[in-house]
């Protein structure tokens, strides 16, 4: 009865750790690409090859349902996964919708026209390859009109979170802030749109200024697969048992994610 949850590295846990604290008796099965990481400067076909490779390991390891808690993935490969790829009997879904619902007030499901809603301008903080992608601004049109969006591609930053150098990663968050303000200067909302940047929430909150509401990932993707598999439950897959699965060395991403979550955290060769 596991569910996957894949990311390119390490953001991915900021995820796991909220599922985990909304579904407590959920077994969760967690593959992180180190190896390949960071995919926001990938090409879109190796995006794709290497997410579904990732979420075929995370199939064999008995998830029927996988969440790709990479925004890069989301963009980059989830369509054309869905189109194409993914087995009847399976579920992949990825991170942007929930984020999206919440930005305009919207429940699950809600497959009413686009409408206006209250916020009008929109700061799109991403990895080059979401960026491009202009996959959030897609789905976003599903649902809204009238919302200005500026995106943001935040190079350097996901390097700096899994190298451990916090100091680096604030530097370039108030860079990328600044960027940003230079073609928006005053934004409604904020997205942090990749699964790393809520460790840098603070940071790009004081960038931003208080004024600012700042949208993360990781709870409304949890309140949202606890939705989903409270109408879905079959989609819980025939796994047990969590664990933590990673292309890289498993010692060295151990260590990271120990320190990243703050907790001990023991992964396996994938």
């Amino acid at each position: 009865m596991a569910v996957g949850i894949f990311d390119s590295g390490l953001g991915g846990l900021t995820v796991l750790d909220a599922v985990a604290k909304r579904l407590p008796d959920l077994p969760l099965v967690y593959m992180g690409d180190s190896a390949h990481a960071p995919y926001g400067v990938r090409t879109p076909d190796d995006i794709y090859n290497l997410t579904t490779a990732a979420t075929q390991r995370l199939f064999d390891a008995g998830c029927d349902l996988v969440i790709l808690a990479c925004n890069t993935a989301s963009a980059a490969a989830l369509r054309r996964m869905q189109e194409g790829w993914i087995p009847t009997d399976k579920r992949v879904l990825g991170v942007f919708v929930p984020l999206i619902e919440a930005l305009t007030e919207r429940q699950w499901g809600d497959n009413s026209p686009p409408r206006e809603v209250n916020i009008k301008h929109v700061a799109l903080f991403a990895t080059p390859a979401t960026v491009s992608s202009r996959a959030f601004q897609r789905e976003l049109a599903f649902r809204a009109i009238g919302v200005d969006v500026e995106a943001q591609a935040c190079g350097g930053v996901v390097d700096a979170i899994e190298d451990g150098d916090m100091i680096l990663a604030e530097a370039l968050v108030r860079s990328h802030v600044d960027a940003l303000k230079r073609k928006m200067p005053d934004p409604d909302a904020a997205v942090l749109g990749c699964t790393h940047y809520p460790l840098m929430a603070d940071a790009f909150q004081a960038a931003l200024g208080e004024d600012v509401k700042v949208f993360s990932q990781a709870d409304l993707v949890a309140e949202s697969l606890a939705d989903y598999l409270q109408r879905r439950p079959e989609m819980v897959g025939p796994g047990t048992d969590s664990g933590f699965l990673t292309t890289g060395d498993p010692d060295q991403v151990s260590s990271r994610a120990t320190q990243f979550l703050r907790r001990q955290i023991t992964f396996d060769a994938a």
